[in-house]
Protein backbone atom coordinates (compact mmCIF):
# COMPACT_ATOMS: atom_id res chain seq x y z
CA UNK A 1 0.00 0.00 0.00
CA UNK A 2 2.85 2.41 0.80
CA UNK A 3 4.28 1.76 -2.66
CA UNK A 4 0.97 2.84 -4.20
CA UNK A 5 1.03 6.07 -2.17
CA UNK A 6 4.63 6.70 -3.24
CA UNK A 7 4.04 6.18 -6.95
CA UNK A 8 0.98 8.47 -6.93
CA UNK A 9 2.99 11.11 -5.06
CA UNK A 10 5.93 10.99 -7.45
CA UNK A 11 3.56 11.25 -10.41
CA UNK A 12 2.10 14.46 -8.97
CA UNK A 13 5.55 15.88 -8.26
CA UNK A 14 6.74 15.24 -11.81
CA UNK A 15 3.61 16.73 -13.36
CA UNK A 16 3.55 19.85 -11.17
CA UNK A 17 7.24 20.49 -11.71
CA UNK A 18 6.31 21.28 -15.29
CA UNK A 19 2.83 22.78 -14.71
CA UNK A 20 3.92 25.32 -12.08
CA UNK A 21 6.55 26.77 -14.41
CA UNK A 22 4.59 26.94 -17.64
CA UNK A 23 4.79 30.78 -17.47
CA UNK A 24 8.60 30.50 -17.40
CA UNK A 25 8.58 28.12 -20.37
CA UNK A 26 6.24 30.47 -22.24
CA UNK A 27 8.56 33.41 -21.58
CA UNK A 28 11.70 31.48 -22.55
CA UNK A 29 10.17 30.37 -25.84
CA UNK A 30 8.43 33.71 -26.50
CA UNK A 31 4.97 32.14 -26.87
CA UNK A 32 1.53 33.64 -26.19
CA UNK A 33 -1.38 31.78 -24.57
CA UNK A 34 -2.64 30.30 -27.84
CA UNK A 35 0.82 29.27 -29.00
CA UNK A 36 1.58 27.75 -25.60
CA UNK A 37 -1.77 25.97 -25.75
CA UNK A 38 -0.73 24.48 -29.09
CA UNK A 39 2.52 23.27 -27.57
CA UNK A 40 0.68 21.72 -24.63
CA UNK A 41 -1.66 20.04 -27.10
CA UNK A 42 1.31 18.07 -28.47
CA UNK A 43 1.71 16.47 -25.04
CA UNK A 44 -2.02 15.78 -24.91
CA UNK A 45 -1.84 14.03 -28.28
CA UNK A 46 0.85 11.73 -26.89
CA UNK A 47 -1.41 10.83 -24.00
CA UNK A 48 -4.51 10.33 -26.17
CA UNK A 49 -2.56 7.91 -28.37
CA UNK A 50 -1.13 5.99 -25.40
CA UNK A 51 -4.14 5.90 -23.07
CA UNK A 52 -6.35 3.36 -24.91
CA UNK A 53 -3.41 0.95 -25.09
CA UNK A 54 -2.35 1.32 -21.46
CA UNK A 55 -4.75 -1.27 -20.07
CA UNK A 56 -3.75 -3.81 -22.72
CA UNK A 57 -0.06 -3.14 -22.04
CA UNK A 58 -0.71 -3.66 -18.31
CA UNK A 59 -2.36 -7.01 -19.13
CA UNK A 60 0.71 -8.12 -21.06
CA UNK A 61 3.58 -6.87 -18.91
CA UNK A 62 1.90 -6.25 -15.52
CA UNK A 63 1.02 -3.06 -13.69
CA UNK A 64 4.47 -2.63 -12.14
CA UNK A 65 6.24 -2.80 -15.50
CA UNK A 66 3.68 -0.46 -17.05
CA UNK A 67 4.54 2.15 -14.42
CA UNK A 68 8.25 1.53 -14.98
CA UNK A 69 7.89 2.07 -18.74
CA UNK A 70 5.96 5.27 -18.05
CA UNK A 71 8.69 6.43 -15.67
CA UNK A 72 11.44 5.89 -18.24
CA UNK A 73 9.43 7.77 -20.88
CA UNK A 74 8.79 10.66 -18.47
CA UNK A 75 12.50 10.83 -17.62
CA UNK A 76 13.54 10.96 -21.27
CA UNK A 77 10.80 13.53 -21.89
CA UNK A 78 11.87 15.86 -19.07
CA UNK A 79 15.46 15.74 -20.30
CA UNK A 80 14.33 16.52 -23.85
CA UNK A 81 12.19 19.47 -22.72
CA UNK A 82 15.16 20.76 -20.70
CA UNK A 83 17.35 20.53 -23.79
CA UNK A 84 14.74 22.33 -25.91
CA UNK A 85 14.46 25.17 -23.40
CA UNK A 86 18.23 25.42 -23.18
CA UNK A 87 18.59 25.92 -26.94
CA UNK A 88 15.26 27.79 -27.21
CA UNK A 89 13.81 25.30 -29.69
CA UNK A 90 10.03 24.88 -29.84
CA UNK A 91 10.25 21.66 -31.95
CA UNK A 92 12.57 19.97 -29.43
CA UNK A 93 10.27 20.98 -26.54
CA UNK A 94 7.32 19.63 -28.55
CA UNK A 95 9.04 16.25 -28.95
CA UNK A 96 9.72 16.18 -25.22
CA UNK A 97 6.11 17.01 -24.38
CA UNK A 98 4.85 14.29 -26.73
CA UNK A 99 7.01 11.72 -24.94
CA UNK A 100 5.92 13.18 -21.60
CA UNK A 101 2.28 12.69 -22.55
CA UNK A 102 2.90 9.06 -23.53
CA UNK A 103 4.83 8.31 -20.34
CA UNK A 104 2.36 9.97 -17.99
CA UNK A 105 -0.52 8.12 -19.69
CA UNK A 106 1.04 4.70 -19.06
CA UNK A 107 2.06 5.66 -15.54
CA UNK A 108 -1.37 7.08 -14.65
CA UNK A 109 -3.44 4.17 -15.90
CA UNK A 110 -1.06 1.70 -14.28
CA UNK A 111 -1.22 3.40 -10.89
CA UNK A 112 -5.02 3.68 -11.01
CA UNK A 113 -5.44 0.00 -11.86
CA UNK A 114 -3.14 -0.82 -8.94
CA UNK A 115 -4.98 1.60 -6.65
CA UNK A 116 -8.37 0.11 -7.54
CA UNK A 117 -6.98 -3.37 -6.91
CA UNK A 118 -5.67 -2.35 -3.49
CA UNK A 119 -8.94 -0.63 -2.58
CA UNK A 120 -11.02 -3.68 -3.45
CA UNK A 121 -8.83 -5.93 -1.34
CA UNK A 122 -8.64 -3.63 1.66
CA UNK A 123 -12.41 -3.31 1.65
CA UNK A 124 -12.79 0.42 2.38
CA UNK A 125 -12.61 3.71 0.48
CA UNK A 126 -8.93 4.34 -0.28
CA UNK A 127 -8.78 5.93 -3.72
CA UNK A 128 -9.19 9.55 -2.50
CA UNK A 129 -6.10 9.12 -0.32
CA UNK A 130 -4.08 7.71 -3.20
CA UNK A 131 -5.08 10.75 -5.23
CA UNK A 132 -4.26 12.90 -2.19
CA UNK A 133 -0.74 11.53 -2.51
CA UNK A 134 -0.75 12.71 -6.13
CA UNK A 135 -2.00 16.14 -5.01
CA UNK A 136 0.54 16.23 -2.18
CA UNK A 137 3.32 15.51 -4.65
CA UNK A 138 1.93 18.22 -6.92
CA UNK A 139 1.82 20.65 -3.99
CA UNK A 140 5.48 20.00 -3.22
CA UNK A 141 6.30 20.34 -6.89
CA UNK A 142 4.44 23.66 -7.08
CA UNK A 143 6.25 25.04 -4.02
CA UNK A 144 9.60 23.91 -5.39
CA UNK A 145 8.71 25.53 -8.70
CA UNK A 146 7.78 28.79 -6.97
CA UNK A 147 10.98 28.77 -4.93
CA UNK A 148 13.22 28.03 -7.90
CA UNK A 149 11.42 30.68 -9.93
CA UNK A 150 12.00 33.27 -7.18
CA UNK A 151 15.67 32.23 -7.05
CA UNK A 152 15.83 32.50 -10.85
CA UNK A 153 17.00 28.89 -11.25
CA UNK A 154 16.53 27.92 -14.89
CA UNK A 155 13.69 25.57 -15.76
CA UNK A 156 16.14 23.35 -17.65
CA UNK A 157 18.17 22.64 -14.50
CA UNK A 158 14.95 22.05 -12.58
CA UNK A 159 13.67 19.50 -15.11
CA UNK A 160 16.97 17.58 -15.22
CA UNK A 161 16.85 17.15 -11.44
CA UNK A 162 13.25 15.94 -11.64
CA UNK A 163 14.19 13.51 -14.42
CA UNK A 164 16.83 11.87 -12.22
CA UNK A 165 14.40 11.55 -9.29
CA UNK A 166 11.67 10.18 -11.54
CA UNK A 167 13.90 7.48 -12.99
CA UNK A 168 15.13 6.30 -9.60
CA UNK A 169 11.78 6.12 -7.81
CA UNK A 170 9.65 4.86 -10.72
CA UNK A 171 11.96 1.90 -11.29
CA UNK A 172 12.35 0.85 -7.65
CA UNK A 173 8.93 1.45 -6.05
CA UNK A 174 6.75 -0.86 -8.22
CA UNK A 175 8.59 -3.92 -6.92
CA UNK A 176 6.37 -3.53 -3.84
CA UNK A 177 3.06 -3.57 -5.78
CA UNK A 178 0.64 -6.47 -5.38
CA UNK A 179 2.33 -9.66 -6.63
CA UNK A 180 1.95 -10.40 -10.32
CA UNK A 181 1.18 -14.00 -9.37
CA UNK A 182 -2.08 -12.74 -7.90
CA UNK A 183 -2.92 -11.10 -11.22
CA UNK A 184 -2.57 -14.38 -13.04
CA UNK A 185 -4.75 -16.18 -10.49
CA UNK A 186 -7.39 -13.47 -10.67
CA UNK A 187 -7.39 -13.54 -14.45
CA UNK A 188 -8.11 -17.26 -14.35
CA UNK A 189 -11.34 -16.43 -12.51
CA UNK A 190 -12.27 -13.58 -14.84
CA UNK A 191 -11.06 -10.76 -12.60
CA UNK A 192 -7.83 -9.86 -14.31
CA UNK A 193 -6.39 -6.88 -16.06
CA UNK A 194 -8.22 -5.47 -19.09
CA UNK A 195 -7.69 -7.62 -22.19
CA UNK A 196 -9.82 -5.82 -24.77
CA UNK A 197 -12.21 -2.97 -25.41
CA UNK A 198 -15.52 -4.55 -24.29
CA UNK A 199 -16.03 -2.12 -21.40
CA UNK A 200 -16.27 0.75 -23.90
CA UNK A 201 -19.76 -0.50 -24.79
CA UNK A 202 -21.16 -0.33 -21.22
CA UNK A 203 -23.51 2.66 -20.66
CA UNK A 204 -22.81 2.95 -16.91
CA UNK A 205 -19.06 2.91 -17.48
CA UNK A 206 -19.34 5.65 -20.10
CA UNK A 207 -21.54 7.78 -17.81
CA UNK A 208 -18.97 7.39 -15.02
CA UNK A 209 -16.41 8.47 -17.60
CA UNK A 210 -18.49 11.61 -18.23
CA UNK A 211 -18.52 12.34 -14.49
CA UNK A 212 -14.76 11.98 -14.40
CA UNK A 213 -14.40 14.04 -17.58
CA UNK A 214 -15.78 17.17 -15.89
CA UNK A 215 -13.81 16.58 -12.71
CA UNK A 216 -10.58 15.91 -14.61
CA UNK A 217 -11.03 18.90 -16.91
CA UNK A 218 -11.46 21.32 -14.02
CA UNK A 219 -8.38 19.88 -12.31
CA UNK A 220 -6.32 19.85 -15.51
CA UNK A 221 -7.32 23.40 -16.45
CA UNK A 222 -6.21 24.59 -13.01
CA UNK A 223 -2.92 22.71 -13.23
CA UNK A 224 -2.02 24.28 -16.56
CA UNK A 225 -3.54 27.74 -16.30
CA UNK A 226 -4.01 28.93 -12.69
CA UNK A 227 -0.44 30.23 -12.54
CA UNK A 228 -0.55 31.96 -15.92
CA UNK A 229 -4.11 33.27 -15.39
CA UNK A 230 -2.92 34.87 -12.16
CA UNK A 231 0.05 36.46 -13.92
CA UNK A 232 -1.92 37.68 -16.94
CA UNK A 233 -5.25 38.52 -15.29
CA UNK A 234 -4.11 39.92 -11.95
CA UNK A 235 -0.69 41.26 -12.89
CA UNK A 236 1.13 39.15 -10.32
CA UNK A 237 4.72 37.90 -10.53
CA UNK A 238 5.56 34.41 -11.77
CA UNK A 239 6.36 33.29 -8.23
CA UNK A 240 2.99 34.57 -6.95
CA UNK A 241 1.28 32.74 -9.82
CA UNK A 242 3.03 29.53 -8.78
CA UNK A 243 1.89 30.10 -5.18
CA UNK A 244 -1.71 30.53 -6.38
CA UNK A 245 -1.38 27.15 -8.06
CA UNK A 246 -0.01 25.75 -4.80
CA UNK A 247 -3.08 27.13 -2.95
CA UNK A 248 -5.36 25.27 -5.37
CA UNK A 249 -3.40 22.04 -4.94
CA UNK A 250 -3.28 22.38 -1.14
CA UNK A 251 -7.08 22.65 -0.96
CA UNK A 252 -7.47 19.64 -3.24
CA UNK A 253 -4.98 17.61 -1.22
CA UNK A 254 -6.67 18.37 2.11
CA UNK A 255 -10.10 17.29 0.84
CA UNK A 256 -8.67 14.09 -0.61
CA UNK A 257 -7.17 13.11 2.73
CA UNK A 258 -10.53 13.46 4.52
CA UNK A 259 -12.74 12.49 1.58
CA UNK A 260 -12.96 8.76 2.29
CA UNK A 261 -15.00 9.07 5.50
CA UNK A 262 -17.26 11.67 3.86
CA UNK A 263 -17.99 9.30 0.98
CA UNK A 264 -18.61 6.41 3.36
CA UNK A 265 -21.02 8.53 5.39
CA UNK A 266 -22.98 10.40 2.71
CA UNK A 267 -22.48 8.26 -0.39
CA UNK A 268 -20.78 9.01 -3.67
CA UNK A 269 -23.64 10.85 -5.37
CA UNK A 270 -24.16 13.48 -2.65
CA UNK A 271 -20.45 14.06 -2.24
CA UNK A 272 -19.97 14.25 -6.00
CA UNK A 273 -22.73 16.84 -6.39
CA UNK A 274 -21.42 18.93 -3.49
CA UNK A 275 -17.90 18.73 -4.90
CA UNK A 276 -18.92 19.75 -8.40
CA UNK A 277 -20.97 22.65 -7.02
CA UNK A 278 -18.00 23.90 -5.02
CA UNK A 279 -15.74 23.56 -8.04
CA UNK A 280 -18.07 25.63 -10.21
CA UNK A 281 -18.47 28.35 -7.57
CA UNK A 282 -14.73 28.56 -6.97
CA UNK A 283 -13.96 28.68 -10.68
CA UNK A 284 -16.35 31.59 -11.22
CA UNK A 285 -14.98 33.48 -8.20
CA UNK A 286 -11.40 32.99 -9.38
CA UNK A 287 -12.28 34.40 -12.81
CA UNK A 288 -14.21 37.49 -11.62
CA UNK A 289 -12.11 38.31 -8.52
CA UNK A 290 -10.59 41.80 -8.77
CA UNK A 291 -7.64 41.05 -6.48
CA UNK A 292 -5.32 38.28 -5.34
CA UNK A 293 -6.99 37.52 -1.94
CA UNK A 294 -10.44 36.93 -3.48
CA UNK A 295 -8.90 34.93 -6.32
CA UNK A 296 -7.16 32.79 -3.67
CA UNK A 297 -10.54 32.10 -2.00
CA UNK A 298 -11.84 31.04 -5.41
CA UNK A 299 -8.81 28.78 -5.88
CA UNK A 300 -9.51 27.15 -2.50
CA UNK A 301 -13.17 26.43 -3.35
CA UNK A 302 -12.15 25.29 -6.82
CA UNK A 303 -9.47 22.96 -5.48
CA UNK A 304 -11.74 21.54 -2.78
CA UNK A 305 -14.44 20.88 -5.36
CA UNK A 306 -12.03 19.22 -7.80
CA UNK A 307 -10.67 16.89 -5.12
CA UNK A 308 -12.96 13.86 -5.15
CA UNK A 309 -14.49 13.53 -8.62
CA UNK A 310 -11.64 11.60 -10.21
CA UNK A 311 -10.99 9.15 -7.34
CA UNK A 312 -14.73 8.52 -6.88
CA UNK A 313 -14.94 7.71 -10.59
CA UNK A 314 -12.13 5.19 -10.22
CA UNK A 315 -13.90 3.58 -7.25
CA UNK A 316 -17.23 3.47 -9.11
CA UNK A 317 -15.58 1.79 -12.07
CA UNK A 318 -14.12 -0.84 -9.71
CA UNK A 319 -17.37 -1.69 -7.88
CA UNK A 320 -17.63 -5.11 -9.53
CA UNK A 321 -14.30 -6.94 -9.18
CA UNK A 322 -14.71 -9.19 -12.20
CA UNK A 323 -14.65 -6.20 -14.56
CA UNK A 324 -12.86 -3.66 -12.39
CA UNK A 325 -9.57 -3.40 -14.26
CA UNK A 326 -11.15 -3.02 -17.71
CA UNK A 327 -13.56 -0.36 -16.46
CA UNK A 328 -10.86 1.53 -14.60
CA UNK A 329 -8.88 1.59 -17.84
CA UNK A 330 -11.85 3.06 -19.75
CA UNK A 331 -12.68 5.69 -17.14
CA UNK A 332 -9.00 6.61 -16.74
CA UNK A 333 -8.72 7.05 -20.49
CA UNK A 334 -11.73 9.40 -20.64
CA UNK A 335 -10.59 11.33 -17.58
CA UNK A 336 -6.98 11.76 -18.61
CA UNK A 337 -7.97 12.72 -22.15
CA UNK A 338 -9.97 15.61 -20.69
CA UNK A 339 -7.23 16.32 -18.13
CA UNK A 340 -4.56 16.66 -20.79
CA UNK A 341 -6.37 17.63 -24.01
CA UNK A 342 -8.81 20.16 -22.49
CA UNK A 343 -6.32 22.72 -21.13
CA UNK A 344 -4.61 23.36 -24.50
CA UNK A 345 -8.03 24.17 -25.99
CA UNK A 346 -8.56 26.60 -23.12
CA UNK A 347 -5.30 28.22 -24.23
CA UNK A 348 -6.62 28.76 -27.75
CA UNK A 349 -9.78 30.32 -26.37
CA UNK A 350 -7.63 32.45 -24.09
CA UNK A 351 -6.13 34.23 -27.09
CA UNK A 352 -9.59 35.59 -27.90
CA UNK A 353 -11.07 36.37 -24.48
CA UNK A 354 -8.13 36.22 -22.05
CA UNK A 355 -7.00 33.13 -20.22
CA UNK A 356 -8.95 33.85 -17.02
CA UNK A 357 -12.23 34.31 -18.91
CA UNK A 358 -11.53 31.22 -21.02
CA UNK A 359 -11.56 29.11 -17.85
CA UNK A 360 -15.33 29.69 -17.62
CA UNK A 361 -15.75 27.18 -20.46
CA UNK A 362 -14.80 24.47 -17.97
CA UNK A 363 -18.04 25.17 -16.13
CA UNK A 364 -20.06 23.58 -18.96
CA UNK A 365 -18.33 20.23 -18.44
CA UNK A 366 -18.70 20.51 -14.66
CA UNK A 367 -22.46 21.03 -15.06
CA UNK A 368 -22.72 17.97 -17.32
CA UNK A 369 -20.87 15.89 -14.73
CA UNK A 370 -23.24 17.14 -12.03
CA UNK A 371 -26.26 15.96 -14.03
CA UNK A 372 -24.96 12.40 -14.56
CA UNK A 373 -23.45 11.99 -11.07
CA UNK A 374 -26.10 9.37 -10.06
CA UNK A 375 -24.38 6.91 -12.44
CA UNK A 376 -21.60 6.58 -9.84
CA UNK A 377 -23.95 5.27 -7.16
CA UNK A 378 -22.46 2.42 -5.12
CA UNK A 379 -23.00 -1.18 -6.18
CA UNK A 380 -22.52 -4.19 -3.89
CA UNK A 381 -19.12 -5.83 -4.22
CA UNK A 382 -17.29 -8.72 -2.64
CA UNK A 383 -13.70 -8.88 -1.54
CA UNK A 384 -11.78 -11.51 -3.47
CA UNK A 385 -8.73 -11.34 -1.29
CA UNK A 386 -7.54 -8.86 1.31
CA UNK A 387 -4.04 -7.58 1.85
CA UNK A 388 -2.13 -9.35 4.55
CA UNK A 389 -1.41 -6.12 6.42
CA UNK A 390 -4.80 -4.37 6.30
CA UNK A 391 -8.52 -4.71 5.82
CA UNK A 392 -11.18 -7.15 6.92
CA UNK A 393 -10.73 -10.92 7.20
CA UNK A 394 -11.04 -13.08 4.07
CA UNK A 395 -14.65 -14.02 4.77
CA UNK A 396 -15.83 -10.46 5.44
CA UNK A 397 -17.89 -8.68 2.77
CA UNK A 398 -16.76 -5.35 1.42
CA UNK A 399 -18.72 -2.51 2.94
CA UNK A 400 -19.98 0.12 0.55
CA UNK A 401 -21.08 3.61 1.48
CA UNK A 402 -24.72 2.55 1.32
CA UNK A 403 -24.02 -0.17 3.89
CA UNK A 404 -22.55 2.34 6.34
CA UNK A 405 -25.17 5.06 6.15
CA UNK A 406 -27.86 4.99 8.87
Amino acid sequence: MLATYAIFGLNGLVFASWAARIPAASTTLGLGSGQMGGLLLVGAIGSVLALPLAGIIAARVGTANTVRIGGVAATVAASTVALGLGVVSVPVVAIGLFLFGCGIALWDVGQNIEGADVERRVGRTMMPRFHAAFSGGAFVGALVGAGLSALQVSLSVHLVAIAILSLAVSQWTPRHFLPEAHDAAAAAHGEGRPRGFGAWGEPRTLLIGLVVLGAALTEGAANDWVAKASVDGLGTSESTGAIMFAVFVAAMTALRFVGGPLIDRFGRVRVLQASLGSSLAGLVLFVVAPNVPLAAVGAILWGAGAALGFPMGMSAAADEPERAAARVSVVSTIGYTAFLAGPPLIGFLGDAVGIRNALLAVGVAVLASFLVAPAARERPATVVRTLSDAGPPDDAPMRTASDQRP
